[in-house]
This record gives C-alpha cells, sequence and structure tokens, in this order.
C-alpha cells in the first residue's frame, strides 16, 4: 500500500481502489455529498407529478440518496424547478434560491422551465429559470418521465464528482452575492439591470422609447 502511494504507476488491485487509504481528499469528499443531496419538496406545475412518481417505489430515489425532500430551503441542497416559472412566481424562486445553504444546485425540470415550452411567448412566463438563478442540469420533456429525472440526478452525481475542495466557490474567500430578488410590477423588473435602466432615466424620453 505504501508503494501505491509513493509510485502513481504501482498497479493498484481493483478491490482496493475505492479504499480510503489510496482515495483523495476531493472522491471521499464528492462520494459523501452525491449519495445525500436533499431536494427542496415544492412543484410548480404537472412536471411536480412525475417527480412525485419518481420517489415512489416504482422507481425510487432513495437508491440514489436523494429521498429526503425537505419542506425548508434551508435544510435542502437541490431545487428542481418543476413546471412552468410565471413571472409571479420567479420572486419567490429567488427568495428560496438565496436562503438554500451553499453547496447549492438547480435542475431546470421540463421544457416549461428550461425555456419556456409551450407558454414561451405568454405575458405572464419566464422563458427559463436560467435567466434570474443558475441552472446545473437540464432535464428535457413535457414532462419528462420518471426515467429521464432519474438521468438528470445521476448526471448532477457525476458532475458533483468531478469537483474539487480546491476550486468550488463555496470554500473560496469572501461571501458569494445573493441573486437579486426581481420586482413583480407592471413587469418584472431584474435589479441586475439597473444600471442599464438609470442610463435610460438619463436620456430623452422619446430616445429611450427607441432604444
Amino acid at each position: 500500500m505504501t508503494d501505491a502511494l509513493e509510485n502513481p504507476n504501482y498497479p493498484v488491485p481493483d478491490e482496493l481502489k475505492s479504499n480510503v487509504i489510496v482515495t483523495t481528499i476531493d472522491r471521499l469528499y464528492n462520494w459523501g455529498r452525491r449519495s445525500s443531496v436533499w431536494p427542496m419538496m415544492f412543484g410548480l406545475a404537472c412536471c411536480a407529478i412525475e417527480m412525485i412518481c419518481t420517489a415512489a417505489s416504482r422507481y425510487d430515489l432513495s437508491r440514489f440518496g436523494m429521498e429526503v425532500m425537505r419542506p425548508s430551503p434551508r435544510q435542502s441542497d437541490l431545487m428542481i424547478v418543476s413546471g412552468t416559472v410565471t413571472k409571479k412566481m420567479i420572486p419567490v424562486i429567488v427568495r428560496l434560491y438565496n436562503q438554500m445553504p451553499e453547496p447549492k444546485y438547480v435542475m431546470a425540470m421540463g421544457a416549461c422551465a428550461s425555456g419556456g415550452g409551450p407558454f414561451k411567448e405568454g405575458y405572464n412566463v419566464v422563458s427559463g429559470v436560467d435567466k434570474f438563478i443558475p441552472v446545473d442540469v437540464y432535464v428535457p420533456g413535457c414532462p419528462p418521465t420518471p426515467q429521464a429525472l432519474l438521468n438528470g440526478l445521476i448526471k448532477l452525481q457525476e458532475k458533483i464528482d468531478s469537483q474539487s475542495i480546491a476550486s468550488v466557490p463555496w470554500y473560496q474567500s469572501g461571501n458569494s452575492e445573493p441573486v437579486p430578488v426581481p420586482l413583480l410590477g407592471p413587469d418584472l423588473i431584474d435589479l441586475r439591470q439597473r444600471p442599464l435602466f438609470n442610463q435610460l432615466a438619463k436620456q430623452p424620453a422619446a430616445q429611450a422609447v427607441t432604444e
């Protein structure tokens, strides 16, 4: 075993490759995180029915260590946006995302959450939740099947496996800035575009409307 640690070319037997002695801190740390992902327990539309089906006995999320759906964002590390995201709902979603502790991940489940779906041209629907919060995995479908959601969760586990403690943002110096919660007025106002609003406010009214 000492030779395996000192010489990287030393052939390690297959039954010892997962042993703690010859593994890395990243692999051990990621194994613990990937096997205990806690999704947030909420749904938006018909995709939520498929998510409930995935958690039931036939497909059984517990095989992947993800069956503990938490009712509080402060106890969750995975947000599954399952359904149509309306302009009235996106401020609540962003607020829930900000309340989740790091490390946290977001999955856009279905065509509506990914890009607006059949309601993309609607006056009250956001064309993709990734316009406001970062998305890690997209699950296609309208609605996606339980098998598709399971595949998305496996892709999320693969992403977790590829991360390193030395490079993940939640272990870097400084605090992570929360996503500004958009304001719902006559239309949805993204506060990250405040510099643009200030610039347009300084221009003549006719020129601002043209731009």
